[in-house]
């Protein structure tokens, strides 16, 4: 038996919209995008495997992260299964249901006329499946229009829910409420809300004429809100035309308008505020306008239409950000130029003490775009958050090279630290050392020539201070003191760092001439009175008269002596206990108080000194005059003598310590062989055979004198001390002599590189205490000339011109001069060497049907002239490449010719590797093919 099928007016359209809600529902979830999870977003073209942002407060920051990635609410009222799930579970759900989706609408009325709820079931079903003309004749039959399933939905909620006009337009003639709930569910919907959120405009205008409530559920989500939701411009314009709020009477609460924002909806956003919505409405527990949420999600149009209407550009959330923070943030490139053109504050601080600069620097492929467009506008480099980090500390913690010398070049410094002491310059060097060699290239920079050529005897170089200082707030040595404790004092010997160190020094010795001669007042004064104190002889002891005020003068001198090594102590006492320098004066300081205690009357001592005043005298007066020659250390004509002294005794030192247990093991031999030899009893005989050492043996004396043997062991000790020759005096000292000296060219320059990192230590200790908050109480002009007389760029110094080629300069040491004119005349030389490499010419010659050949000139940009040229030092985007061929086309960015010969064999052996791999793919390929055709023709016919 053939059956017909009925026909379906409305089956297809019912379909789609059934098959868009499945899509919606597997879009949400599927989509990562509002999962709270962060997303990992490429840098550049870097397919490697991305660190999670990293911020000042990783812990502070994931709320900001959760709300960035916020859950959007759906635009569908129920779940799509949920409302299946309800269908199938009614009387004779699978049969109608199949009827239905068949055609069989007779079946269907027949079967459900004879059973209870099964006209229910199919008017369900059918409304349902749009199926207006099955829907007739159940409404014929007596279907009631307002009954509902068991989660309270009517035939007229399912109807507009799947934009069936022509069921909701007969549920409606047959007395279906438009008003009614669906009052057992947790969502509560009315057909409207249906309708708005199905985009269905024609069932919205039919359910608006038969009386249908355009502000129902105003409180929570009225149709407006859906149809927002759903982005239906033309039903948002034709509820608002029929009366509907554009607003929530509650405060702290969504409306349309955030929902709008949010999504992006220009059209819905602009109708909205057409029709008055309040932009200044704020919602849930974040305090997020509008505006916040278009900014954060990066809809630049939304914002705009927002600003036109008066959203307060600078309004904070309760995290305390703008939306500038939050499109910064967003990498919104769009939405960052349109506030910062509407003159939105670039410096404003969310409640971590962050701008929205810190916000920008994140691993996305657009941060350096962002971050330039917010530097353009005046924002601050250098603002440290409430944890001391800078924009320069988080880039350089995402190991974004090109964020740091963005930063760097608007002025970013890196001598800044957290509030843990960390200088952003450590985390350049530990997370791009990339950066390190640009950064560097200032210097060379630095200097340029004047007026004539390098070899004129009229030229003039003239060198700039200017980078070396990037904050005089906090004294001018703290950059090169900065690059000492991340270990690169190789700077130091830089030309334009060490002709700046001389300078500096030039322009502070008097403070130190000031500190030489009060030492050395103090100590002269101190070995007088403990010359006469301590060497008298009868008792009682007369003393000079002039002794007295001398005793007074010094105790003067050593508490002034005391007031200064607590002030430095007070500056930073982790640094203060580091320094030997300071144990050594906290021991001369109490040293000298105890041996000023004896008083006298009329001329004669009171009482006598004590024997361990003695001792202390004793070391106390080597202590003194040992200070004093490191004082002398720090004036740079002797600096070097003193600091390779130190620097042998120090290793001297060491090796003697790891030689320790040999020496141990010789003395306490020794003093069992000669116990009756007084200078090897215990614990003299360690001593004694230490100076043994240096050759002092008395061989005679411990063996032989008074013609007698010293040692009850004649052999064994005759052995033992024959070993301790060869052992100790022959080969360890020699040893110790050679590797403590070793070579003395490389000492003399190590210790001057030592030498100048002393002394860049001793300018930033002078700062330190120049420009300590401990002073705020000392007269304002007495400390404005202190500094003045301490800074070099504050005065007219910024810059130097010398005359190279003029034998009458010295203004700084000709050693200096001559460096500084080779690294002119070097960097002269290679742009010399790029230019004439970038004008290289080859011909092309033209087909062989022209009349005559051409010559044609064609001049490239080398690669050499990217990377040395002026216009290349301005802040690029880095791009990275995965080709081979292009990660060995990394250019160094040492400038002398070596490097330069050694970048052109890269390129010559990368392209003859890629032609040779060309060749043999080539000839694999013509291989394959011949025998290919051999076995073709080795096949019989």
């Amino acid at each position: 038996m053939i059956r017909s099928f009925a026909p379906r007016p409305r089956g297809t359209e019912t379909h789609v919209r059934k098959q868009e809600i499945r899509r919606k529902k597997v879009s949400r979830e599927g989509s990562a995008g509002w999962c709270g999870a962060m997303r990992q977003v490429a840098e550049d073209t870097d397919d490697d495997i991305e660190e999670p942002y990293i911020s000042s407060d990783e812990s502070a920051h994931g709320a900001d992260l959760a709300e960035l990635f916020r859950v959007k609410p759906s635009p569908d009222i129920w779940e799509l299964d949920e409302i299946e799930y309800n269908l199938r579970h009614l009387p004779l759900a699978e049969e109608i249901s199949a009827n239905i989706s068949t055609g069989h609408y007779d079946e269907t009325v027949e079967l459900a006329a004879n059973v209870e709820d099964g006209i229910l079931t199919a008017g369900l079903w059918a409304c349902w499946h749009g199926r207006s003309s099955l829907l007739s004749k159940l409404l014929k039959l007596g279907l009631d229009p307002n009954r509902t399933d068991d989660a309270g939905r009517s035939c007229l909620h399912l109807s507009c829910l799947v934009g069936s006009e022509e069921c909701a337009k007969l549920l409606l003639e047959h007395g279906a409420d438009p008003n009614m709930w669906d009052s057992s569910t947790d969502r509560k919907a009315t057909p409207l809300h249906c309708a708005a959120s199905a985009k269905s405009l024609a069932c919205v205008k039919v359910l608006i004429a038969h009386g249908a409530d355009v502000n129902a559920g105003l409180n929570d989500r009225s149709p407006l809100h859906y149809a927002v939701l759903s982005d239906a411009p033309v039903v948002v314009k034709a509820l608002l035309d029929a009366g509907a709020c554009p607003d929530t009477p509650q405060v702290f609460t969504e409306t349309p308008l955030h929902v709008a924002a949010s999504l992006g909806s220009a059209s819905c956003t602009k109708l909205l505020l057409d029709a008055g919505a309040d932009v200044r409405a704020a919602f849930g527990a974040g305090r997020a306008t509008a505006l916040h949420l278009a900014a954060e999600d990066g809809h630049a149009e939304c914002a705009r239409l927002l600003l036109d209407h008066g959203a307060r550009i600078d309004l904070a959330n309760v995290r305390g950000q703008t939306p500038l923070h939050l499109a910064a943030l967003a990498q919104s490139l769009e939405v960052v130029e349109l506030l910062v053109g509407k003159h939105a504050d670039v410096r404003a601080r969310d409640s971590d003490g962050r701008t929205p600069l810190h916000g920008a620097i994140v691993r996305g492929v657009r941060a350096c775009d962002v971050a330039r467009a917010l530097l353009a506008a005046g924002a601050d480099p250098n603002a440290a958050d409430n944890f001391g980090y800078t924009p320069i500390h988080i880039a350089a913690l995402n190991e974004f090279s090109a964020c740091v010398l963005l930063l760097l070049d608007y002025g970013g410094d890196v001598t800044l630290r957290t509030n843990g002491g960390v200088s952003a310059l450590s985390f350049i060097v530990r997370r791009v050392p990339d950066v390190i060699p640009r950064y560097l290239g200032k210097l060379d920079d630095a200097v340029h020539v004047s007026e004539q050529e390098i070899g004129d005897v009229d030229c003039e170089l003239v060198i700039d201070f200017r980078p070396l200082v990037p904050c005089l707030s906090r004294g001018e040595a703290e950059l090169l003191l900065a690059f000492i404790e991340v270990g690169r004092k190789d700077v130091l010997k830089h030309p334009v760092a060490e002709t700046f160190l001389f300078l500096k020094w030039r322009r502070i010795r008097k403070f130190f001439v000031m500190s030489f001669i009060y030492h050395a007042l103090f100590i002269t004064l101190y070995s007088l009175y403990i010359l006469q104190i301590f060497l008298c002889e009868s008792r009682p002891c007369e003393v000079p008269t002039y002794l007295r005020p001398v005793q007074y003068l010094i105790i003067l001198l050593n508490l002034c002596f005391l007031s200064k090594e607590v002030f430095q102590a007070c500056l930073d006492w982790s640094a203060y206990i580091r320094q030997w320098e300071n144990w050594l004066q906290t021991l001369i300081i109490i040293g000298v108080f105890l041996c000023t205690i004896p008083s006298w009357d009329n001329g004669e001592l009171r009482t006598n000194t004590s024997s361990w005043q003695h001792d202390i005298a004793a070391i106390t007066i080597f202590f003194c005059w040992l200070e004093l020659m490191m004082i002398i250390g720090r004036f740079p004509t002797f600096g070097l003598y003193v600091q390779m002294f130190t620097t042998v005794t120090v290793n001297f030192a060491t090796f003697l310590l790891a030689y320790s247990c040999l020496l141990i093991a010789f003395g306490l031999a020794f003093s069992v062989l000669f116990s009756n030899y007084a200078p090897f009893k215990l614990p003299a005989s360690l001593v004694k055979t230490v100076m043994m050492m240096s050759g002092e043996l008395e061989y005679e004396d411990i063996f032989y004198s008074n013609n007698t043997t010293q040692s009850d062991y004649p052999a064994t000790a005759h052995g033992m001390f024959l070993t301790f020759v060869l052992l100790v005096t022959v080969i360890l000292t020699n040893l110790l002599v050679g590797l403590a000296v070793s070579d003395i060219q490389a000492l003399q320059e190590s210790a001057g590189l030592d030498r100048l990192v002393r002394q860049t230590q001793l300018v930033a200790h002078l700062e330190s205490m120049l420009f300590s908050s401990l002073l705020t109480c000392a007269p304002k002009q007495l400390l404005g000339v202190l500094r003045w007389g301490a800074l070099l760029t504050a005065s007219h110094t910024r810059t130097l011109t010398i005359r190279p080629n003029d034998p009458r300069e010295n203004r700084i040491p000709k050693d200096l001069i001559t460096a500084v004119y080779k690294m002119v005349a070097s960097r002269k030389i290679i742009q010399k060497s790029i230019k004439h490499n970038n004008n290289y010419v080859f011909r092309l010659k033209r087909s062989k049907d022209e009349a005559e050949l051409k010559q044609n000139q064609v001049k490239r940009r080398s690669n050499l002239f990217d990377i040395y040229s002026v216009e290349s030092q301005q802040v690029e985007r880095r791009k990275k490449t995965n080709s081979a061929s292009n990660a060995d086309r990394v250019r160094p960015t040492s400038l002398n010719i070596n490097a330069i010969q050694e970048i052109c064999m890269v390129d010559i052996k990368t392209q003859l590797m890629e032609l040779t791999k060309r060749v043999n793919k080539l000839i694999e390929t013509t291989e394959t093919r011949l025998s290919r055709i051999e076995n073709k023709l080795m096949q019989p016919p």
